[in-house]
């Protein structure tokens, strides 16, 4: 690889895209491997190119677009596609409706190669087929061999760095307490809310259940659920700490193993999860009928996605728990 005037490139075949960025353009003006010609040397001129580089890169040298690709091979895992976005440049997107998932201790690892940079989505996105989840970019025209193998080896180890899995249609049953909704008394407001979160994922809703203030008909109902193959169950009401509150002690009732009751995140502190066998039991957060997004956002598209919530995963809420 030698550095020459543009004026003494003529007949030269250029190393890496030649860019420009004008008031009504941006992108490449001449490719890699453009053979230059007279008439060019205005042109690079403008574009503010006195120099080019140009000939071959040494045998232990990887061109920008040969590392960026070897990159994009190493973060793309289920569910994810990628292109090439030019110098260097490789750009990753969803393959299918589903959550973001990564290895984020991996991702930093990839990071620390020299040369190397990736930007994702934040990890447990919700993404859409088509989306873009990650750009990869080498920062200078050549990278080492060296650098290229090291990413190669990360995929090798871990496999695809990032991946999307789409969303189970889980079958679902909704117990919704209250002796006051029971009884007629005051009209449910949950039933819809989680008609329609359940709908967004594609799961089916088995029935909805009303129980009164009493933690054994909660429970039946929710062995009821069980009964019918329910993946999910939700429950709402009675989620607060008072002593009248037996949500949570009927979901204890029914030999779940509670994962947490509480999180750390605003609003929506209330949320209680648990787990009988696969099945996932969810308190229901009070929270989640009165704000469009609550922890009970955050836990479903892990549930839908088949990822089990651990109690480590809830407690790392907290950093960007305020939701806004």
């Amino acid at each position: 690889m030698k550095r020459v005037s543009v004026y003494d490139s003529v007949g030269e075949a250029l190393l890496h895209d030649m860019t420009a960025i004008r008031d009504d353009f941006k992108g490449v003006v001449f490719p890699r491997g453009h053979v230059v010609r007279e008439l060019d040397i205005p042109v690079l001129l403008d574009m503010g190119k006195a120099h080019v580089f140009v000939g071959e890169l040494a045998a232990d040298q990887v061109h920008e677009d040969d590392a960026g690709f070897s990159g994009a091979l190493a973060l793309a895992g289920n569910g994810v596609e990628f292109s090439h976005a030019g110098e260097g440049r490789w750009t990753l997107e969803a393959e299918l409706d589903g959550l973001l998932l990564m290895d984020s201790a991996v991702l930093r690892m990839f990071n620390e190669v020299p040369d190397y940079t990736a930007a994702t989505l934040p990890n447990y996105t919700r993404v859409r087929m088509g989306e873009r989840i990650a750009g990869v970019r080498i920062v200078p025209l050549v990278t080492a061999l060296a650098n290229a193998y090291a990413v190669e080896a990360l995929a090798k180890e871990h496999g695809g760095i990032l991946n999307v899995y789409p969303f189970r249609p889980l079958r679902v049953g909704c117990v919704i307490t209250g002796s006051e909704v029971f009884e007629g008394r005051v009209a449910d407001r949950f039933e819809p809310v989680l008609r329609e979160k359940v709908a967004g994922f594609g799961g089916e809703i088995l029935g909805v259940r009303k129980c009164p203030d009493d933690a054994e008909a909660i429970a039946s109902a929710a062995r009821a659920f069980l009964d019918l193959g329910a993946e999910l169950i939700l429950f709402t009401g009675g989620m607060s700490v008072d002593p009248d509150d037996l949500t949570p002690t009927a979901i204890r009732r029914t030999g779940a193993t509670v994962v947490a009751q509480g999180v750390p995140v605003q609003p929506g502190n209330m949320l209680m999860l648990a787990y009988l066998g696969d099945t996932a039991l969810v308190g229901v957060p009070g929270a989640a009928m009165h704000h469009e997004v609550t922890s009970l956002d955050i836990v479903l598209p892990r549930i839908f996605a088949g990822v089990r919530v651990t109690r480590d995963d809830l407690l790392s809420l907290g950093e960007g728990g305020l939701l806004l």
